[in-house]
């Protein structure tokens, strides 16, 4: 579903992802992790095809860089960190804006596009929410309408760019769950970035960890996760513990 040689991308001329190669299956959930401007958010950007780079990227097998505007929004949906929301946007609006790739220019959404918005927003337990105004909701409701609105647009490949950066470990939790059941029941693929170590070992499939722009280490959780790649990389003591569904890291004061 999503396979990239040698990717590369520089952002005023400084290399700032480099030679990254990544192959994720359908219905795999990989996940990036990596210190600070390791450059996983410009890779998740460039392979939705939203910035500039060299190399190759395909979803579906299909070059990105060749895909129309509109063919790539079908097949890939993004929710970034922090969306820009205008003010006063009620809940089920801007879900509806998922559908963008479906309306001609200048034309309205028909009744099946309504019937996808109304779908999606049960299925994620937002209907009772559609007639709010977004900036209302609290952020675990927030980042699942932006989920909504991604899953609206229809794609199979789901980017998720640390989807829980701004929750507390209750609606962190609340929302992986909800996005590895969709997974499961719509046989999405997922590729997400994220810094809780010990969280992203706990869904991932599989991850890949960036330094300085590139692949240092990649595998199941358990072969990424070892307290030497992590000192060596991150700077930090661990201890890393296996647990049910994943390791668990434990910073380890100095």
């Amino acid at each position: 579903m999503i396979k990239t040689e040698a990717l590369t991308v520089r952002l005023d001329g400084t290399p700032v992802v480099q030679d990254v190669d990544l192959d994720v299956a359908e219905g795999e959930w990989v996940t990036v992790i990596g210190p600070n401007g390791a450059g996983k958010s410009t890779a998740l950007r460039a392979i939705g095809g939203l910035l500039p780079f060299s190399g190759t990227v395909r979803l579906n097998g299909v070059p990105v860089d060749r895909m129309h505007r509109r063919d790539r929004a079908r097949a890939v949906a993004t929710v970034v960190q922090s969306p820009v929301v205008p003010p006063g946007m009620l809940v089920f609006d801007y879900v509806l804006l998922g559908r963008t790739p479906y309306i001609a220019p200048l034309g309205r959404e028909s009744e099946a596009d309504l019937a996808v918005a109304d779908e999606v927003l049960a299925a994620l337990d937002l209907a009772p929410f559609a007639g709010r105004r977004l900036e209302t909701l609290s952020g675990g409701e927030r980042q699942r309408v932006f989920l909504a609105r991604a899953l609206a647009q229809g794609a199979g490949i789901l980017l998720l760019d640390e989807p829980t950066s701004a929750l507390d470990i209750g609606h962190q939790q609340e929302v992986l769950e909800l996005v590895d059941r969709l997974r499961t029941e719509r046989g999405l693929t997922v590729l997400a970035t994220m810094h809780d170590l010990t969280t992203a070992g706990e869904y991932a499939d599989r991850m890949l960890l960036l330094a300085a722009g590139r692949v240092v280490a990649a595998g199941r959780p358990a072969q990424v996760l070892t307290e030497e790649i992590l000192a060596e990389h991150y700077r930090v003591k661990v201890r890393v513990i296996a647990g049910d569904h994943g390791p668990l890291v434990l910073p380890i004061r100095t």
